[in-house]
């Protein structure tokens, strides 16, 4: 696996702690983001009394939709590493009371759980430096017997292709500084390489696999049981 850079990934916890608030009204507003995150959860098909984890859960956008899911007999635990996106999902959790969802700050490479049912992780996984071995991580750790993957990157096919020039402004606007520089490829062609890499991980893995585009061929979801 490769070594995180730590002073990267401190000023990446910085940065995401920052625009959180910015994040969290994309992640709840953003056109067409609700029925991602419904069919990322009905893809990975939690059962009532499930434990799911959240990795990378930002502000808690996808929480609810795992919550209805599993039930008041399941928890949904979600992890993430940035302490300003935790906060605003701590009080999206106080503020509706949920007993049996937990969040807590925790790194997606070395996930501080030993245990779920099911795995989920939304526009994670272009931010992971070696995304085919932390989701072979997950496997070995969690032992889940589903997981599911939802990321945006750049389209192949029509009608979103003609659209990726705009896609590719809005990934560099929102990446850390120094992100082209420190890779020495823009941050466009980085995300595409890491989300193909995690998305591949989780179908060699899997027995039962389903992988599709949405969002004009924007947004990867892939599904996986063993």
């Amino acid at each position: 696996m490769t070594t995180p850079d730590p002073d990267r990934a401190a000023a990446a916890r910085d940065f995401y702690s920052r625009w959180a608030p910015g994040y969290d009204y994309l992640a709840r507003h953003a056109p067409g983001i609700r029925r991602l995150r419904t069919d990322l959860v009905d893809t990975l098909d939690p059962a009532p009394g499930d434990t799911v984890v959240d990795v990378g859960c930002g502000t808690g956008a996808t929480l609810p939709y795992l919550r209805e899911r599993v039930g008041p007999g399941g928890t949904v635990v979600g992890v993430d590493f940035a302490p300003g996106a935790v906060s605003r999902a701590h009080g999206r959790v106080d503020r509706a009371g949920w007993k049996n969802v937990i969040v807590c700050r925790g790194d997606a490479t070395r996930l501080p759980l030993t245990d779920a049912d099911a795995v989920v992780a939304t526009f994670l996984m272009g931010m992971l430096p070696d995304p085919t071995a932390t989701v072979r991580e997950w496997f070995d750790g969690l032992d889940p017997d589903r997981i599911a993957l939802l990321d945006l990157a750049r389209s192949h096919r029509l009608p979103g292709r003609p659209l990726n020039p705009l896609f590719r402004l809005a990934v560099r606007a929102s990446a850390p500084p120094g992100t082209s520089d420190h890779h020495g490829e823009s941050p466009t062609h980085v995300l595409d390489r890491r989300v193909a890499a995690a998305h591949r991980a989780v179908l060699d893995a899997c027995t039962t696999t389903t992988h599709e585009t949405r969002a004009g061929g924007f947004a990867y979801l892939s599904a996986g049981r063993r």
